[in-house]
């Protein structure tokens, strides 16, 4: 039985960039930049939204093509870039991503979650 799994992959999406804004919310860029617990939290929160963003390109080619103003690749590229290289990101980069990115990712997914009602 093939399930249709792109809302669930959408909930992930957002639950993941909800709680990268919770473990944020209140500080400073210099309280992140010194506090690796909640760098790591961070880094964990985008890997899921990347791995629900690779699977959803790969399971349904379809949908992305019909999403091309969604930033489908760019997801991808942070997550292989904070799973492959964490050692050597540039925090600043991901505080920033936080503050400004993650934000308008989660305006996306709510256009993205109104996917059936838009007639598909």
């Amino acid at each position: 039985m093939n399930l249709d799994r792109r809302l669930e992959y959408l909930a992930d999406m957002r639950r993941a960039a909800e709680a990268s804004l919770s473990f944020v919310s209140g500080m400073q860029e210099s309280e992140f930049l010194s506090d690796i617990k909640t760098q790591h939290a961070v880094g964990m929160s985008l890997i899921v939204i990347g791995e629900s963003a690779v699977r959803l390109m790969e399971t349904y080619p379809d949908f992305v093509e019909e999403h091309p103003d969604f930033p489908w690749h760019s997801i991808r590229g942070l997550r292989n870039r904070v799973a492959h290289g964490y050692f050597t990101l540039d925090l600043t980069i991901i505080w920033h991503t936080t503050q400004e990115t993650i934000p308008e990712l989660l305006q996306g997914l709510d256009r993205l979650g109104n996917w059936r009602a838009q007639g598909e």
